[in-house]
């Protein structure tokens, strides 16, 4: 849908790519001399990869991050050149081609390794090294191995060790402290086997935010970059970041209740008082969940209006109570962002955490850019089919 402009979609997610690079600019700053590698998997967290990658290199990053071969490949298709490093990918998948594209990839098992090896290619490899969160990472007892095996492969550069903090929200927790004593651990290791590993990064958003001692060569941040705080129990504004997301619909109905009517499947929602409902074309096919049901709400013309009656697949319903601002179909009713509640507070209502909340807008939300140095033709929509989210 290249040409759509914003305020013409009935649902929209409006990225602030000048919020975002604002964000970069800061933790650039804030952590130097160490680099940043910028993490842009799933999609930037919703907030488009390609156009965020622009942007965040624009500002300072110096590498960037993401999960998946598809997504790195979506990248280099898209002309980026930065280094790209790819965490979560099989031996079994077509590491050649990858290696080609100048995919930059994370070796999590020997497994992992052999197939680099094996793949013949000049390849720059990053091991990822378990250090006590037992999920992905190449585990102790096979570090020896599979330095040795990389050493060994003279195509096969290793740019250094990398591992991810199982608690790095809450900066006291212990747990921190011991997976950073087994990184370094891992390091020296490394050194030892001949491996000279000069980039090695440890930390996510909050581990860059609250554990300035952990951030080794390189910080990973993602969620910060999109201005979402993720240091446990710090107030919204601590670290000076900025929302680039905003997930806004626009009201088509405006009806009257009278007190003792219900609204929506099953009446599961009454009137309180003769008023008004207003319905909002957002529902679970959306990414709006049935289970939030009762648990949020949304603002129009700066009010807050509570969410009632049961969530559809295509839209939900708004209790507006006798009206007093006079809301009519066509105003804006914002979920959360720029004008409403911020998609950490909305995470507080329904009972999970901002990273799923900006990740929940997809189906018919059409993403719009604002900001940031994209032309006309780029900046409309995101996707072929200008959906966000799975819809790509």
């Amino acid at each position: 849908m290249s040409g759509q402009k914003s305020g013409t979609n009935l649902l929209e997610l409006r990225i602030d790519l000048d919020a975002v690079a604002r964000n970069t600019r800061a933790l650039k700053e804030s952590v130097d001399p160490a680099q940043l590698m910028a993490v842009v998997k799933a999609d930037a967290y919703n907030h488009g990869a390609v156009e965020v990658a622009r942007t965040v290199l624009a500002a300072g990053a110096d590498q960037l991050g993401v999960a998946t071969l598809a997504e790195a490949h979506q990248l280099r298709d898209a002309g980026v050149t930065a280094p790209v490093l790819a965490w979560i990918w099989s031996p079994e998948q077509d590491v050649a081609a990858a290696l080609d594209a100048g995919i930059d990839l994370a070796v999590i098992s020997p497994e992992h390794a052999r197939a680099v090896v094996d793949a013949g290619r000049p390849a720059r490899v990053t091991v990822k090294v378990e250090t006590g969160m037992h999920r992905s990472g190449v585990d102790e007892a096979d570090w020896g191995k599979v330095f040795a095996m990389l050493r060994d492969a003279p195509q096969v550069t290793v740019t250094g060790l990398m591992s991810h903090l199982a608690c790095g929200d809450v900066a006291g927790d212990a747990q921190n402290n011991l997976q950073a004593s087994h990184f370094r651990a891992a390091i020296a290791r490394a050194r030892t086997l001949g491996l000279e590993v000069p980039v090695n990064h440890l930390t996510n958003s909050p581990g860059t935010l609250s554990r300035p001692d952990l951030r080794f060569e390189m910080v990973r941040p993602g969620a910060a970059l999109y201005g979402l705080e993720t240091v446990a129990g710090v107030p919204e504004d601590e670290h000076g970041l900025v929302p680039a997301m905003s997930w806004v619909g626009r009201i088509t109905v405006v009806k009257p209740v009278a007190a003792g009517e219900g609204t929506s499947y099953g009446m599961t929602w009454r009137a309180p008082e003769d008023g008004y409902l207003a319905v909002v074309p957002a529902g679970y096919a959306d990414g709006l969940p049935r289970a939030w049901q009762g648990r949020f709400g949304v603002t129009v013309r700066g009010r807050a209006y509570p969410q009632v009656g049961r969530v559809c697949m295509d839209q939900h319903v708004i209790f507006l109570g006798d009206n007093p601002d006079g809301v009519a179909p066509g105003d804006e009713a914002v979920i959360f962002g720029a004008g409403g509640v911020s998609a950490t507070r909305l995470a507080e209502q329904v009972g999970t955490i901002n990273y799923e909340v900006v990740s929940r807008p997809t189906g018919r939300t059409r993403r719009v850019f604002v900001g940031g140095a994209i032309d006309d033709a780029a900046s409309v929509t995101a996707g072929e089919d200008g959906t966000a989210g799975g819809a790509r």
